[in-house]
């Protein structure tokens, strides 16, 4: 394999291996903004208390995470930010992200590329958990270029970040129907509930960081005033074309593939090291788990079959029906669809 262009930017690091070396100064949940927690509108839903705050519906134990990240987060300049709904092609986004920016440290057909000892949220951190863990110290102690992730709303990012022209938000979306049905195969094993729980509590705009409509078009309305900094990405469409997806990822960070780097086969490498076959039988995703500091997954829980329209083996066309209509009058003249 040729050399990758010495044109290119080094960076980011794995997250594990700076985190390991970090001693916080603080180790448990901010306690300084409970006061505004406790005054916030209330649900229970999925065995789970959620609060609403601007306009989001956010697992209650998340929030004071929230304010403290949007009063005390600073962003750098060459910060890349991932931002999607829960089970939306988030694991894969991180390490397609991972693999692109890192390439000139890491070459992804690389024997000891970090993807390959490490699940890709281990090397991307997220940053709502560490926050609300009271670990943003771990944070800052990355070296720029900082790859991070977000599963918030557009509308409860800091305005450091939102209206930041050198901090780029890559965000992530897909079929609803499919993220609530892979959602509740993620969850069911931590909490026991049924497909028909969810499915009405995000019929009704609450389930957690719902509504889901909402989450899509502040992200959606971003990318259209501001193509520069938002960028709007389709699961379905980055599983058609993932190399061309790849190369707009590239572009759109300021890391655009070299005509070296494309003789060489760079962003086929990428794709193939971050492919959901080679992932998922890597031993760093079969075994181990993944601390989310209020729930703990198993690494093999973010590799079921990733595929588009399994929404059809769990969902009735009832419920498809009812669950399109809704999405389709919430999303009406954004010009944002999923027929």
């Amino acid at each position: 394999m040729a050399a990758l262009s010495t044109q290119c930017v080094v960076g980011p690091v794995p997250f594990k291996d700076v985190a390991a070396a970090v001693d916080d100064d603080r180790s448990s949940p901010p306690e300084e903004h409970g006061d505004i927690v406790s005054d916030l509108p209330s649900s229970t839903a999925l065995g789970m208390v959620l609060r609403q705050y601007r306009g989001s519906w956010v697992i209650q134990e998340r929030v004071t995470g929230f304010i403290s990240l949007q009063r005390r987060f600073t962003p750098r300049p060459g910060d890349v930010l991932l931002a999607s709904p829960a089970k939306c092609g988030t694991t894969w986004l991180k390490a397609l992200a991972f693999a692109t920016m890192a390439r000139g440290a890491h070459p992804p057909a690389g024997a000891q590329h970090p993807l390959l000892r490490m699940n890709p949220h281990e090397c991307v951190p997220f940053m709502d958990e560490l926050f609300t863990a009271g670990q943003d110290a771990r944070l800052e102690a990355l070296p720029s270029p900082r790859l991070m992730h977000t599963h918030m709303h557009r509308s409860l990012l800091p305005a450091s970040v939102t209206h930041n022209p050198d901090c780029k938000i890559v965000f992530i979306c897909r079929d609803p129907k499919d993220m609530l049905v892979s959602l509740w195969h993620f969850l069911k094993g931590v909490r026991p509930f049924t497909f028909a729980d969810l499915f009405n509590s995000a019929c009704e705009g609450k389930s957690p960081n719902g509504p889901i409509w909402d989450h899509l078009l502040g992200y959606w309305s971003a990318s259209k005033t501001s193509p520069d900094n938002v960028l709007f990405l389709r699961y379905e469409e980055m599983l058609i074309d993932p190399v061309g997806h790849v190369r707009k990822l590239a572009r759109f960070i300021g890391q655009p593939f070299s005509h070296t780097d494309e003789a060489a086969g760079i962003p086929a490498d990428i794709v193939k090291l971050c492919s959901f076959d080679k992932l998922k039988g890597l031993s760093a995703n079969k075994a181990g788990s993944y601390d989310g500091k209020i729930f703990n997954f198993s690494h093999e829980s973010f590799f079921r079959k990733g595929v588009a329209g399994d929404w059809v083996n769990n969902m009735t066309p009832e419920m498809a029906q009812r669950f399109d209509t809704i999405i389709e009058d919430k999303l009406r003249g954004s010009g944002l669809t999923f027929k």
